[in-house]
């Protein structure tokens, strides 16, 4: 058992973390303000290599391995929970989808661009009416000729109204329920196909998130992913591993509100001394720290079991469950530890509680992991 990272990694990490200092810290409260999205620091990090980590070389991708990936997410959530989130969904979710479940044609078709960044995916599996119930949806594709007829919406898609290829999940046999659900790649530019951005969210305000919406789109059976009706099986496994990548969000979340927090603890004075030496706010930060550690060694391990191409549904839901937890609690101590000037966003804690809060959430929430969890353990 060996928990060192490899030189590689530290190389990667140091990259990564010398391009947030500078090309995200001193920007990031603007976006978030602003509810803007970085449109030239995410082509910054297609040119890095950021937007294709799990893509083969011959696609144009990095080939990173699973950790790899996480711990590049976890670096980029330490100083910009929006620009992580939109790491890990482009990398996790509509790119795995056709990476994994696509074609050759449909892999050489929409890869490269994918991976070097030219092009953002998204994933649409969530819909007004549908959430931790997925096989709920409504969204239908109707076989036509040569191809199907999508109608429907979805709801809360990550970079819904910036991306250009969607990876859509749509019901093609209702009486076949989660059997019935099949895949299909989309290309903006469809007739019939609407983005509509949302705003006002609590957090993560510089991530694009939209509504999406289907009348009468055309799709080419040549488009259709996988099997059909077997989009709900392939989703899962896509979730699996996108728990991962949202678990080392939240431990990136999480450092950031420990560090930040230190270095306030450490300059701010009270009773005549730093407030880092009253005991209260020691043990808040030793319980920070702790928990962080034993939420990165459960991602790690979840990744492990990944590359090592070993079950590890169970281990991803343990790891997204208790980070996203972890975190939370992480920068309600952060904020706590601020005082008043942590509930101003002149603070970095502030965003952090506000964006924390979708880690228990996004790719299902802690109630769903926990079932995850719990139906496992009962079928041994």
């Amino acid at each position: 058992m060996n928990f060192d990272l490899s030189e590689s990694q530290e190389k990667l990490i140091s990259m990564v973390r010398d391009f947030c200092v500078r090309e995200v810290k001193p920007y990031a409260r603007e976006w978030d303000e602003k509810e803007a999205f970085p449109r030239e620091v995410v082509a910054q990090l297609g040119e890095l290599g950021l937007l294709g980590m799990a893509v083969p070389e011959e696609l144009g991708g990095s080939a990173l391995d699973t950790a790899s990936l996480a711990l590049v997410v976890e670096e980029v959530a330490r100083w910009d929970g929006s620009l992580a989130l939109t790491v890990a969904s482009h990398n996790g979710l509509g790119t795995s989808h056709i990476l994994r479940f696509g074609n050759d044609a449909q892999r050489k078709k929409y890869i490269p661009d994918i991976a070097a960044g030219k092009k953002l995916a998204a994933w649409g599996l969530t819909e007004p009416g549908s959430g931790s119930d997925a096989a709920g949806m409504r969204t239908t594709a109707v076989q036509k000729g040569n191809g199907w007829v999508l109608n429907g919406s979805k709801m809360f898609i990550t970079q819904g109204s910036v991306g250009d290829t969607f990876l859509v999940l749509a019901v093609t046999d209702a009486a076949k329920k989660q059997k019935g659900v099949t895949a299909f790649v989309l290309d903006k530019s469809m007739k019939g196909f609407t983005q509509r951005q949302l705003h006002g969210k609590l957090g993560m305000r510089s991530s694009d998130t939209a509504e999406l919406v289907f009348e009468d789109v055309f799709v080419p059976d040549e488009n259709r992913v996988g099997e059909i009706g077997a989009g709900f099986i392939d989703t899962l496994k896509i979730l699996d591993k996108g728990r991962i990548t949202i678990g080392a969000l939240s431990v990136g979340l999480a450092r950031g509100a420990l560090e930040e927090s230190m270095a306030y603890a450490k300059e701010r004075q009270a009773f005549g001394k730093p407030i880092s030496d009253f005991q209260a706010l020691r043990w808040m930060m030793a319980d920070m720290a702790t928990e962080i550690e034993a939420a990165r060694l459960l991602v790690l391990r979840a990744a492990a079991l990944c590359d090592a191409g070993r079950p590890y549904t169970v281990e991803a839901s343990m790891g997204k469950l208790f980070a996203s937890e972890a975190a939370c609690r992480a920068a309600a101590n952060g904020v706590q530890i601020h005082g008043g000037y942590g509930y101003t966003s002149e603070f970095l804690v502030e965003r952090i509680y506000r964006d924390v809060k979708l880690c228990t959430i996004g790719e299902g929430t802690s109630e769903i992991q926990r079932l995850i969890i719990a139906r496992e353990l009962l079928k041994s």
